[in-house]
């Protein structure tokens, strides 16, 4: 095969990958633009978080999140540790009209942290997940804020918008899959009460699944026994 054969069908396989490229670059545009929610999404920043750590300040650097001013109020769904029920599938029309809002600020200092101020109407709590964030990863319920936005995200049945904040971070694809069958279980349900049941059962199923799996460990024999014996 002569050289120039060859550099002609090297240049047409470069052409070949670069449009596959451009048509997949353009391709993720065109689904990302279409899970952009179509609805408000804000936050409350207590400045207690670390901010190369802080998940909602990376948010807000890509016009994902606004901020609100301290005792600025906001209408529709807010995701905050004084609410009073928990978020459920009946939170879509809020959500879809009015918003989800959360309140950024430290777990270790919760407890000085002005929340009541905020006042919502609509406060909501999340039901039992897992975090999956460097920080908390593991722990039950510590969840950060874009965790807990794309958690009310998927329950109340934006799933798409939920997975487009998660894919901005490096260990996000992890929240869903650790925490798929229980999302998927709180976006079945109909209400906050159904939530709380669901939650509650998957509990007391995982309680005795954990506690049977004790009985099964071998009741080997310490050390000073077996020195016992020999």
């Amino acid at each position: 095969m002569k050289m120039n054969e060859i550099t002609h069908k090297l240049e047409k396989a470069n052409l070949t990958e670069s449009s596959s490229n451009e048509e997949t670059t353009s391709s993720s545009s065109e689904d990302e633009s279409e899970a952009l929610p179509q609805f408000a999404v804000a936050m409350w920043d207590f400045n207690q978080c670390d901010p190369k750590k802080c998940s909602g300040r990376k948010l807000a650097r890509m016009n994902l999140v606004k901020c609100l001013r301290q005792k600025q109020r906001f209408h529709g769904l807010v995701l905050t540790p004084t609410g009073d029920k928990c978020v459920s599938p009946e939170d879509r029309e809020i959500v879809e009209s009015k918003g989800i809002a959360v309140v950024d600020c430290s777990w270790a200092r919760i407890d000085e942290t002005p929340i009541a101020a905020l006042k919502p109407n609509h406060g909501r709590l999340l039901p039992f997940l897992v975090a999956t964030n460097p920080i908390n990863y593991g722990k039950p319920c510590q969840l950060s804020c874009v965790e807990a936005i794309a958690a009310a995200m998927y329950i109340t049945g934006y799933k798409n918008e939920a997975r487009l904040y998660m894919s901005k971070f490096s260990w996000g694809h992890s929240f869903e899959e650790l925490n798929k069958e229980l999302l998927d279980i709180y976006a079945s349900c109909t209400d906050n009460k159904s939530v709380v049941e669901a939650q509650n059962e998957y509990i007391k199923k995982e309680q005795k699944k954990q506690e049977e799996d004790r009985q099964m460990v071998p009741d080997f024999p310490s050390t000073s026994e077996s020195s016992d014996s020999d």
